[in-house]
């Protein structure tokens, strides 16, 4: 996959950040014809991201119909990304970008098949207490069945919702967690398929396509037959013994180990430690 950023003036910019008025085709495409002042045409992507969560994005082009795309070095190639990494904050907030439709790499006119979203979500203290899922949307060239985009501003709003999976690992049995990311129905139904969706090319100039990101209030287990559920919180199955480390419940709910929580605690139950 080919990777760009823009040049222009001589420094470089993720354009995801700092989109500026003259765009300019990369250093090869400057010394040929300089900057464009026309900018190309955008939506805006926004969403609303948790406490201890960030959205990051890639959007991905492809040739433009007639197109072929061929680098310097003479090869050709099919594809182009654009990277958008804004800095978040720890808190909830709202992230937003702008995403262009047509992309111009060394001359080659592109256009948009997609945009790839990385969500990390950040459930301890260390830096390494994270967890990654991904969402994204496809662009399509089929006519929608919605009227043209017109001069008002449109809206799609997609919801999804992060649901926090935990389990034991190593022989100590130490407490890790693992991002789980589904698409939610108009009902707030979690359904089983991934957060994103089809963007139909022409709706999108101008428009806003939203994602509204909510975490699921209770944790589950990450592997099944590995803890039952009581009253006071989950209990880890005891399995074949304490230096069994799969555990797996086959039907004995009587006999259970302790573990610890990533803070070192030596604990019974999950999430409260002790009943």
């Amino acid at each position: 996959m080919k990777t760009r950023l823009n040049i222009c003036d001589g420094n470089v910019r993720i354009p995801a950040i700092n989109w500026v008025q003259t765009v300019c085709l990369g250093a090869f495409a400057l010394v040929m014809s300089g900057c464009s002042m026309t900018p190309p045409k955008t939506f805006t992507f926004q969403a609303d991201v948790p406490e201890n969560f960030t959205v990051t994005g890639t959007a991905n082009y492809k040739p433009a119909p007639g197109e072929t795309c061929i680098a310097p070095s003479g090869e050709a190639f099919t594809t182009g990304s654009l990277f958008f990494k804004p800095e978040q904050p720890k808190t909830a907030h709202q992230v937003e970008f702008k995403v262009p439709l047509t992309d111009d790499d060394h001359g080659c006119s592109m256009v948009l098949r997609g945009l790839k979203l990385m969500i990390e979500g950040q459930w301890g203290k260390r830096e390494l207490d994270m967890s990654l899922a991904s969402a994204g949307f496809s662009v399509s060239d089929e006519p929608s069945a919605l009227p043209p985009a017109t001069s008002t501003p449109q809206t799609q709003i997609f919801n999804g919702q992060c649901q926090w999976l935990f389990r034991t690992v190593g022989p100590k049995r130490f407490i890790r967690k693992i991002l789980k990311c589904r698409a939610l129905d108009a009902k707030g139904e979690i359904q089983k398929r991934m957060i994103g969706g089809r963007l139909h090319r022409d709706q999108l100039a101008d428009s806003t396509v939203k994602l509204v990101l909510s975490v699921a209030k209770e944790e589950e287990p990450a592997v099944g037959d590995n803890w039952v559920k009581f009253p006071t919180g989950w209990k880890r199955c005891m399995g074949k013994g304490l230096d069994d480390r799969y555990g797996f419940c086959r039907g004995n709910t009587t006999d259970f180990k302790p573990f610890k929580m990533p803070d070192g605690r030596d604990c019974t139950v999950y999430p409260n430690c002790t009943e």
